[in-house]
């Protein structure tokens, strides 16, 4: 990454200039058109006129609440990436705004009064929370850029599914929420600038303080402790004030995205070390960059619709993450080649016994589902059923209802979890998956452009949309990973800021489109609803085809995981092996998402349960990772139906509702050991 050197002076002078352009046309903009003289009048010789009140109360608070988030996200964004020596650090990357953003949907639906007096310390709590949690499972202090990054990543599912079950649930208590959640800085009057101005304030001169403990800090820890320095306090005071600055943001305007992290790499790129610098060209930065973002909504705004402030910053940035994850050297290169198979086998049994025995805990899960649902049928109608005397009623019910959907659920459930073990083991981290590389993202984008442009689509034309956008976006993360070569490192980076771009993409249509909300988040959160024997068949070719495939594949895939030098010796093309391989984990969770909608955590659970059961060895680790898979996703089916019957819960919140505490526990237990 080249550094240009430029004078402080031309960093904030132009900064300064650039700012004060865009605050004044940013005054100019939305749906009464104003010219920048009236504006002007309003700013500087106001009359209680309607274009003045509309400029001091609508566009001012808007314009000056831009500057105040911009700033704080990115100092906020310059320590996290001091603090914990990752370049990709930001409140987004780190789970921290989502952990803000669930807080806050808590508080909302059980809690609005504790609310209304004090969002900012809710936030807080949730977003210290997140961090904390991505920090562990990165595994603290020895955690590396890239999987501290993916840490974030799944911290931020889990958390992003509790939120989405929370809003389906309490759809009328949190009716505002989804708008708000994708970061918007409308207002209608002064009371947030009023509520964040001084707390910013505060926490700036602050951490202004710190600049000179940062400064040594970023030295390293042996030097800082050779001058004295108090490590852990410059730690736990300047992360606790990076964490209050986002949580001041979401608290006021939403998670907004990208700013924490773009910001603080413009102001480097521009010869800035020091960090008294970097806090304030950060803070100037961040302002321009988020000013710059709501004017670029604003411009794209229709009718009455206006568009998330974040969605834009996530379009920008996200970009700006590919780039980085192109030039930098500093994001710990290639993961460890034990990082999937450090977790040898617990059992004490034999793998055929393992296998029947899942089998067994698959026909009990079936059996559950296809008994329960809003109408109970009886255990002895099943058994009729099963002997040709059935009633009309319990064929209905079970044949044309029950039993497709829940087959639906198993194969689904079965290839997503294969094509999370296949890019685990090609990445060489345990925490990737198909949400990791744009599958999923690109699926849902897909399909969301399907249903805007064609609200009656065919449930076969939105299958196909999902699949072509998941293809595509994978075809996208693939080649701009290429760099004389795939590294598993880059190809995770840049899927991760693929995936942005799209979900951006996804509020956007939902916003603009006037997309029912409820309607969208049951789909992007993947739903087995009303799945018939037809969509079955389309959804069992690819797999009969290509889980067979992936068995012959198992031996190659054991040597890919012992890092670059092993296939090497042994002959292996690394390059073909890993691109077959990353195909057919896209084809597989391509053809589940285009059936199901995107369901998220079944890749990543199944093959950490799969290799605490069996191993490493992949011929045993498809089949049983298959069967937990299908075991997860149908057993979310099942409780989807039944939790809040009459209605339902999407499957892949449950899932996720289901897969986090026991992620949870296994970070937990590896940690122990």
């Amino acid at each position: 990454m080249k550094i240009q050197i430029i004078p402080p002076l031309k960093v904030f002078g132009l900064g300064t200039i650039l700012l004060l352009v865009l605050f004044m046309v940013h005054l100019t903009q939305g749906q009464a058109n104003l010219d920048l003289a009236t504006v002007i009048e309003a700013v500087f010789s106001p009359n209680d006129t309607a274009d003045h009140n509309i400029v001091r109360y609508l566009r001012l608070p808007r314009a000056t609440l831009g500057i105040l988030a911009g700033a704080a996200l990115g100092m906020a964004g310059t320590v996290l990436q001091t603090i914990t020596r990752n370049p990709l650090a930001s409140p987004a990357t780190l789970g921290i705004n989502a952990g803000a953003y669930l807080a806050v949907t808590l508080a909302v639906i059980f809690l609005p009064g504790l609310f209304s007096i004090s969002p900012t310390l809710i936030a807080l709590v949730g977003g210290l929370l997140a961090a904390i949690l991505a920090y562990a499972i990165a595994g603290a202090v020895r955690a590396t850029p890239l999987r501290l990054t993916l840490a974030g990543v799944a911290v931020s599912l889990a958390l992003s599914a509790m939120t989405a079950t929370l809003q389906l649930i309490y759809e009328n208590e949190t009716s505002d929420l989804f708008f708000w959640g994708a970061g918007s800085l409308v207002q209608i009057d002064w009371s947030r600038v009023y509520y964040a101005t001084p707390r910013i304030a505060i926490s700036t001169i602050l951490l202004l303080g710190m600049a000179r403990a940062l400064d040594v800090l970023s030295l390293g820890e042996e030097v800082a402790r050779s001058l004295g320095s108090k490590i852990q306090f410059t730690r736990a005071f300047s992360t606790l004030l990076a964490v209050f600055l986002a949580a001041i943001v979401v608290s006021i305007s939403g998670p907004i995205g990208f700013v924490g992290l773009v910001a603080p790499h413009l102001v480097k790129l521009m010869g800035c070390r020091k960090h008294r610098l970097l806090l304030l060209g950060a803070a100037l930065w961040g302002a321009i960059m988020l000013i710059g973002a709501d004017l670029i909504a604003q411009r794209l705004t229709t009718n009455l619709n206006d568009l998330p402030t974040g969605s834009v910053t996530a379009l920008i940035g996200a970009p700006f993450l590919i780039w980085l994850a192109s030039t930098s050297k500093q994001l710990g290169g290639d993961t460890p080649a034990v990082s999937t198979q450090q977790q040898t086998s617990s059992r004490h049994f034999s793998y055929p016994v393992l296998l029947f025995s899942l089998l067994g805990v698959l026909l009990i899960v079936a059996i559950v589902g296809v008994l329960l649902g809003n109408r109970a049928i009886g255990f002895n109608q099943l058994i009729d059923l099963l002997s040709g005397n059935e009633t009309a009623l319990s064929q209905t019910v079970i044949l044309n209802l029950r039993l497709p959907r829940l087959l639906v659920a198993m194969v689904a459930g079965s290839t997503l979890a294969v094509s999370g073990l296949l890019l685990q083991g090609v990445v060489r981290n345990p925490l990737a998956g198909p949400e990791i590389v744009g599958v999923t993202s690109g699926a849902g984008l897909g399909a969301m452009i399907v249903l805007v442009l064609v609200p009656n689509a065919t449930p076969e034309s939105l299958s196909f949309a999902a699949m072509l956008g998941a293809v595509t976006a994978f075809g996208c993360v693939y080649l701009l990973s290429w760099k004389k070569g795939v590294l598993p490192a880059r190809l995770a980076l840049v899927g991760i800021a693929v995936s942005a771009f799209c979900s951006a993409g996804i509020n956007v249509l939902v916003v603009l489109a006037k997309l029912r909300v409820a309607q969208a988040i049951v789909w992007l959160s993947g739903s087995t609803y009303a799945r018939q024997w037809d969509e079955l068949w389309r959804l069992l070719i690819l797999p009969v085809l290509l889980l067979p495939i992936v068995w012959l594949f198992a031996r190659r895939l054991d040597v890919l995981a012992l890092g670059e030098d092993v296939p090497r010796t042994l002959g292996m093309s690394l390059q073909r092996v890993r691109a077959a391989v990353i195909a057919i984990a896209v084809i597989l969770s391509a053809a589940a998402v285009s059936t199901v909608g995107t369901i998220s955590f079944v890749g990543l659970i199944a093959p950490h349960a799969g290799r605490l059961l069996v191993g490493y060895r992949h011929r045993q680790l498809v089949p049983v990772v298959a069967i937990l898979g299908a075991i997860l996703v149908s057993l979310a089916d099942v409780v989807g139906r039944v939790a809040i019957a009459p209605r339902e819960i999407p499957s892949g919140l449950v899932t996720a509702m289901i897969g986090t505490p026991y992620f949870l526990w296994l970070i937990l237990v590896k940690q122990a050991k």
